[in-house]
Formats: structure tokens, C-alpha cells, sequence
């Protein structure tokens, strides 16, 4: 267990897409390994959530999980979960607009239109598949978080290049708490 360094926006490594964990390593120690690095690291930073690739890992896990979070003050919390192999789709049309904030792309916010409504699938740590049906802010994360095992930032899905910029300013303009 350890707090490992956060890949910033521009490391390659965050550009591809993450391989999915394989059987043999459900229930092992390394697993076990790489998920209390996540959740050591998520913590240190304050984070809602990060992805194996963040921390140099191309693997496709993430965990998730937050009581109050002062990188997000108006946010409820999130149930820790450790989510493996993840698919999500869209449940509907849909969508809000948040401006969401990265550990990869630290001191910057951008406004991101997501589904609102999720059905997602996936794995735990023991291997064992769940489905469930998520909304809100714990659905934008799941995305958010997806979106990272793909090469995906949340800067290239802003609602405009100028609706992104850095918290203080946004903060001093009313833009974000």
C-alpha cells in the first residue's frame, strides 16, 4: 500500500486505451495490490475517483468513493467501490452539464455534459459480475472514470473552450463553489 505519483494530462500513457484485468488475477495480491495503491492515492489527493492509468497501471480498474469532498463541497457522497472491466450505457436521452476537475489535470475545471441516467456493469476484486443502474453525480463519476481506461479526458468533452479554466478564477467569478 502506497501513495503513488498522479500522470498529468500529456503523459502518453494516459492516451490509450487500458487492458482488462485478466481471470487469473481476480482474488490475487497483486490486484489486491493495485486497488489499495488506488484508494491510498484517491485519498492523499482528495480525490472522488482514479483510474489505474493515472498512477501508471494500464489496466482497466478504478475505484471510486467519498464521504465530503472539498474539491467537490456541493457533491453527495459516493459509496467506495472498486470497479473492474467496467461497461456503462447510457439509460435514455437525458443529460446535465458539471463542471468536473481531474487529478491529472490539477487545478482546472471544465463544464462536461454527461448522461444523467447509467446502466453499468462490472467486476469486484473477487471476480463476482454486478449491474446496477446509477444517476446523478455517482453516474458522472462512473463516466468520468471510464472515460480515463479509454484515453479519454474530460477536456475533450467540454460543452465549450470557454467553459474551462483554473478553479480560483472560476471560483472569484461565481462560476463554481
Amino acid at each position: 500500500m502506497s501513495i503513488r505519483s498522479v500522470l498529468r494530462i500529456g503523459h502518453p500513457s494516459l492516451r490509450g486505451r487500458s487492458t482488462e484485468i485478466p481471470d487469473d488475477w481476480f482474488g490475487s495480491q497483486r490486484l489486491q495490490t493495485l486497488i489499495d495503491d488506488l484508494f491510498d492515492t484517491k485519498s492523499a489527493c482528495s480525490g472522488a475517483g482514479i483510474a489505474a492509468p493515472q498512477i501508471g497501471e494500464p489496466w482497466r480498474v478504478f475505484v471510486l468513493g467519498m464521504k465530503h469532498n472539498p474539491r467537490y463541497p456541493e457533491a453527495p457522497p459516493l459509496p467506495e467501490r472498486v470497479v473492474i472491466n467496467p461497461v456503462f450505457k447510457a439509460i435514455g436521452e437525458e443529460s446535465t452539464t458539471f463542471w468536473e476537475g481531474c487529478l491529472s489535470v490539477p487545478g482546472l475545471r471544465g463544464e462536461v455534459k454527461r448522461s444523467k441516467y447509467i446502466h453499468l456493469q462490472y467486476q469486484d476484486q473477487d471476480g463476482a459480475s454486478h449491474q446496477e443502474e446509477l444517476e446523478g453525480f455517482h453516474a458522472r463519476a462512473i463516466q468520468h472514470e471510464v472515460d480515463h481506461l479509454d484515453g479519454v479526458f474530460f477536456t475533450d468533452r467540454l460543452t465549450s473552450t470557454v467553459a474551462f479554466g483554473f478553479i480560483d478564477e472560476l471560483q472569484a467569478h461565481g462560476l463554481i463553489p
